[in-house]
């Protein structure tokens, strides 16, 4: 085994003063021994010695010490300015804190379209830098920005009964994600830490080929509200429903649900019981689209369900249209590690376009619908919203729910989804810079 670099610069400073007083052959077998030792080439080996400890002056009154032990420190110009990361900071904000790799392949496309909304204004070289910026770049210069809090939520989904046995199991890996129309549906409940009475719950449906998503909230688990919002749900997805697969509760293994998909010629399938795995894509998008959006307090009344299913509304424009998601492409195993490789990031709306199973009067729609969308103005319809259920929850108890803060929380401000706060920085006031 070599040495370190440690050790190295400790048999440098050792033997640079014997090489810097002794005679031509006397440095030769010194410069022999060094080499041999730490494995430097010959003449970078020669300039280390002789440059170790050396007095140098630069003529306006400076002296410098030379000491191959420390390790210089390399100055080059910064290819990302101030007005590029104020420029990525306000797109980052509307693009509601995304990865680098979620973010950087859709720059090209939001940059136009946040400069003809009049959102960002940019000059021709920092347009340039913001639409080839890499995303392992918009990670290191975001990187003093992001401070994650981590949320946990409750399942409450309790077992079906003795119908769910003429509903045949489907596991994660029996789906062909190529063909949209089949969707995972799930519940997700806002009780703020309390199961007891009745609460407001959201019904996430997300299709597993395009990682299309609707949402819309309930004001209880009945069997009734949920089938009716799932009607309400098929009507605004863009493509034809084609099967259902869902968990184990009571409020999907029902006659209702079951006869529902047989008259329409669906395939109704469920997961295995305490395998989230099976509800993968829903499970998801229960906490990037659910949860981030609407938090975990306790909702109950009929003004905050209205008021949810308001956000709800702008809330599928802005997740379907402009927030990209990577797809899982395969998976190797090489002992106990495993290797995932994914695709390029794209919003649903774009992997709904690329689909040959969806009409082209479909896809015209659509393209029609997606030239109209300002995501700025998306996200502040959508803060507002989100201020005003927060003020509604908090009026009700002055417990807001359970935190688990991973960072530092004096420098967090929570925002309105309860998620990610912005340093000395409101999210609307970043938004509007």
């Amino acid at each position: 085994m070599g040495l370190t670099m440690k050790e190295k610069q400790r048999i440098t400073k050792e033997i640079a003063g014997r090489y810097q007083k002794g005679s031509k052959k006397r440095k030769g077998k010194i410069l022999d021994e060094f080499v041999q030792l730490t494995g430097y080439n010959r003449v970078y080996a020669s300039h280390v010695l002789h440059s170790h400890g050396r007095v140098m002056r630069n003529g306006v009154g400076i002296v410098m010490i030379l000491d191959a032990t420390k390790k210089g420190s390399r100055q080059r110009q910064k290819t990302y300015d101030r007005k590029v990361y104020d420029a990525l900071r306000k797109i980052w904000a509307i693009m509601d804190y995304i990865c680098g790799k979620r973010l950087a392949p859709i720059l090209r496309e939001v940059v136009p379209r946040l400069e003809r909304h009049k959102e960002i204004v940019l000059d021709k070289e920092t347009r340039h830098k913001l639409v080839r910026v890499s995303a392992a770049t918009i990670d290191r210069l975001l990187a003093p920005e992001r401070k994650r809090l981590t949320l946990k939520g409750r399942s409450h989904t309790k077992p079906g009964t003795l119908l769910k046995h003429q509903i045949p199991i489907r596991t994660f890996a029996d789906w062909d994600d190529r063909r949209p129309g089949f969707v995972e549906i799930d519940l997700v409940g806002h009780d703020g830490g309390s199961t007891s009475g009745d609460y407001i719950q959201t019904l996430d449906v997300t299709d597993v080929a395009t990682g299309w998503t609707e949402t819309q909230a309930v004001k209880n688990k009945a069997q009734v509200w949920v089938f009716e919002a799932l009607k309400e749900i098929r009507q605004q997805m863009p493509f034809e429903l084609l099967g259902i697969d869902s968990d184990n509760g009571g409020e999907f293994i029902n006659s209702h649900l079951v006869r529902f998909c047989k008259d329409n010629r669906l395939t109704f399938t469920r997961s295995r019981s305490y395998r989230k795995n099976d509800n993968c894509f829903v499970e998801q998008k229960n906490y990037s689209v659910v949860r981030r959006a609407v938090g975990y307090l306790r909702y109950t009344t009929e003004q905050e369900q209205t008021l949810i299913n308001e956000l709800y509304g702008h809330l599928r424009l802005y997740t379907n249209f402009f927030q990209p998601v990577m797809k899982l492409i395969d998976k190797t195993r090489s002992g106990s590690r495993v290797k995932k490789r994914y695709d390029m990031a794209k919003t649903p709306y774009q992997r709904v376009l690329e689909s040959p199973f969806v009409v082209p009067d479909v896809k015209k729609h659509l393209k029609k619908q997606y030239t109209l969308l300002n995501p700025a103005e998306l996200k502040r319809k959508i803060v507002r919203l989100q201020e005003k259920l927060w003020k509604l929850a908090s009026q009700k108890t002055s417990s807001l729910g359970t935190y688990h803060d991973m960072g530092s929380t004096e420098k967090i401000q929570r925002s309105a989804n309860g998620e990610v706060g912005i340093e000395e920085s409101g999210i609307m006031d970043l938004i509007n810079a």
